[in-house]
């Protein structure tokens, strides 16, 4: 229970907040114009344990960091989930009075935020994964370009003054796009030496240092996953089941980070290869020969494994060995 409960509804232009008390079920609310000092000074005034909430936006990270230490919490809500705002008319105000309710309810769902600490970190990798994406977009103009001429992009080359301005253009944005990814592949290299937790996911097969830097600027902090399958579910390896009346109805894909996603599926695609050694490609063998797993499945498996180990390292901040319970035996 907290004296407070606050709901913020926060634009560049105006901000909208609601409260409600702990033992009252009047709505106080006020819209106007946004100001952050004015928010802080009106958060500071309140006397008593606070609880504030908004939903995930492009400032939320800003409004978490400009207001945490003006609350005893900050819950910043899931907007997906928040399908009571849909119904009924429709403003700042409105949105706010709903929003406090559900958080006096205890039916909103968090979005986690960190402190400064991991700020740098979680914005490089998101830069970084915007420049591959425009890289993978001009390659793929590249490819489309000698396509429509029924030539290879290998062996060929293109004819006609068109041709040669358009490549003339893709070519130009390829070389910054290399010149990019390298420069970021370079402070990926500078971070692993700072981070312990980088540095220690390196020793798990399948797990290069720019899918540790990836890891980590995700998870931030592993003891907000207090079990295996919560943390395999945020990274969209295992499905969850449609339970009904007794009865399973099927299941579903989790809503999950693409990210972290792609890092363990990539990771477990990279150790199998026949001219690979490691503990992850004993494991996916002893999968397909014991257990009698298809591919695909033994695949999934070493990846949910590679995800498993990943978590495990960035609790207990120890060296993977991959064959420690032997040797202990």
């Amino acid at each position: 229970m907290y004296e407070h409960y606050i709901a913020l509804d926060w634009s560049q232009s105006n901000m909208a907040v609601a409260r409600l008390t702990g033992h009252s079920k009047n709505t106080k609310d006020i819209d106007v114009k946004s100001d952050i000092k004015e928010l802080q000074f009106y958060l500071k005034g309140l006397r008593g344990s606070k609880i504030l909430t908004f939903e995930e936006t492009d400032t939320s990270q800003w409004l978490y960091t400009e207001l945490k230490d003006y609350v005893d919490e900050i819950l910043v809500c899931d907007p997906y989930r928040n399908h009571l705002l849909k119904e009924g008319a429709k403003t700042d105000k409105i949105d706010a009075i709903k929003l406090v309710k559900l958080l006096k309810a205890d039916m909103l769902k968090p979005v986690f935020h960190s402190g400064d600490d991991f700020i740098y970190l979680r914005k490089i990798v998101s830069a970084y994964e915007d420049v591959v994406k425009a890289g993978v977009r001009l390659q793929n103009q590249r490819f489309a370009l000698f396509k429509s001429e029924g030539k290879s992009v290998k062996t060929d080359r293109l004819d006609g003054a068109h041709n040669d301005f358009a490549m003339e253009g893709i070519e130009r944005g390829l070389e910054v796009y290399d010149s990019e990814k390298a420069r970021y592949e370079e402070e990926f290299k500078r971070l692993s030496k700072k981070h312990k937790q980088i540095k220690l996911l390196q020793d798990i097969p399948g797990i290069s240092t720019i899918s540790a830097v990836k890891i980590v600027s995700r998870v931030v902090d592993p003891r907000r996953f207090e079990v295996r399958n919560n943390f395999l579910s945020y990274c969209g390896l295992i499905k969850l089941k449609r339970i009904s009346g007794g009865k399973e109805y099927g299941k579903k894909n989790p809503r999950c980070c693409k990210t972290l996603k792609s890092v363990f599926k990539s990771a477990a695609a990279a150790v199998i290869p026949e001219n690979r050694n490691n503990s992850m490609k004993e494991y996916y063998q002893y999968l397909i020969e014991v257990k009698k797993l298809s591919e695909h499945n033994a695949r999934n498996a070493v990846a949910r494994r590679i995800a498993t180990l990943a978590l495990g390292v960035l609790k207990t901040q120890k060296k993977f060995e991959p064959y420690r319970r032997l040797k202990e035996k």
